[in-house]
């Protein structure tokens, strides 16, 4: 069958194309490499270089799909408090634009790759979707908003949606230090030792995330797809519901750390309930952080 994925050359993206791929399905990317990289594309996909705020080009790369994967955004939170205008433009008139042409090539189903940021800084743990979002920087009100178009296009359009709520995606091909300050932390405390730098723990480390891997995550956007339970615009977490300290990861990671000073809008804490995936789509993570990590250091020779 035929799927979309927009920022099919991403970090996310690359791994939900490799997915299908490997199943055997005709997946088109459609990347204009503004965060994404070609190195991460599958050479079996069929390229559409392009952008998602070009309405006027999608409808016809969509045209007799099954379904469209929008994993394409500009993702850095960081770099959304100082660049609200053109993240605002991408992850929220971007994902309009996918919905709209989704709609107007009939394709059935969009999956959309949400955000745990749209919680905020809740304190009660662990999250669940029926909790009121509190998203405090742009980025996270962004993927909110595109939360409620997708809902909205399932109301008026008949556009079958289902938002899926990430938390803290890692593993192979994550963004690491050399791609700059806003990147992923275990793609930083890895690069940094590979070059024998301390790790800069943010600001004392205490921090707890619920990190899923993205192997995991991209099975989930599968699922999504297929699953005859969601379709109306539903709200899904993708979490382990486990979660581990910043510094406990260096820990896990090895070497000598160092603090640095707080990022704005940072939350203590992340953790997922994941009750929902489990029901809705059959979903249950399969790689423990234990053996993400250990995997992630072999592959940067730190095993």
């Amino acid at each position: 069958m035929k799927y979309i994925v927009t920022g099919g050359a991403g970090f996310i993206g690359s791994h939900i194309t490799d997915q299908l791929i490997a199943r055997g399905d005709e997946v088109h990317v459609i990347d204009n490499f503004l965060t994404g990289k070609r190195e991460r594309l599958n050479p079996k996909a069929t390229l559409h270089e392009g952008d998602i705020r070009d309405f006027k080009s999608l409808a016809p790369i969509f045209k007799g799909a099954a379904g469209v994967f929008h994993t394409a955004a500009q993702p850095r939170m960081q770099y959304s408090i100082q660049e609200p205008q053109l993240t605002n433009d991408i992850n929220i008139t971007g994902t309009l634009n996918v919905l709209l042409a989704a709609r107007d090539a009939g394709v059935p189903r969009v999956v959309y790759s949400a955000s745990s940021s749209a919680y905020g800084s809740l304190h009660s743990m662990p999250l669940r979707e029926d909790m009121a979002p509190g998203p405090i920087i742009p980025y996270a009100i962004q993927k909110r908003v595109g939360e409620q178009y997708c809902a909205m296009a399932s109301q008026f359009y008949g556009l079958e949606t289902v938002s899926l709520r990430y938390f803290n995606v890692y593993g192979p091909r994550q963004t690491t230090a050399k791609d700059g300050p806003y990147a992923t932390v275990i793609g930083i405390f890895l690069e940094q030792r590979k070059n024998g730098q301390p790790m800069t723990i943010v600001p004392d480390g205490t921090q707890r995330r619920d990190f899923t891997h993205v192997t995991d995550i991209a099975g989930a956007n599968l699922l999504a797809m297929s699953s005859q339970k969601v379709g109306k615009g539903e709200i899904i977490n993708i979490g382990t519901g486990t979660n581990y300290s910043v510094r406990k990861v260096a820990d896990m990671i090895g070497g000598a750390w160092e603090f640095a000073p707080a990022r704005q809008g940072e939350v203590q804490e992340t953790l997922a309930d994941n009750t929902k995936a489990r029901e809705l789509l059959g979903w249950t993570p399969k790689i423990s952080f234990e053996q993400g990590i250990a995997d992630l250091k072999k592959e940067f020779g730190l095993a």
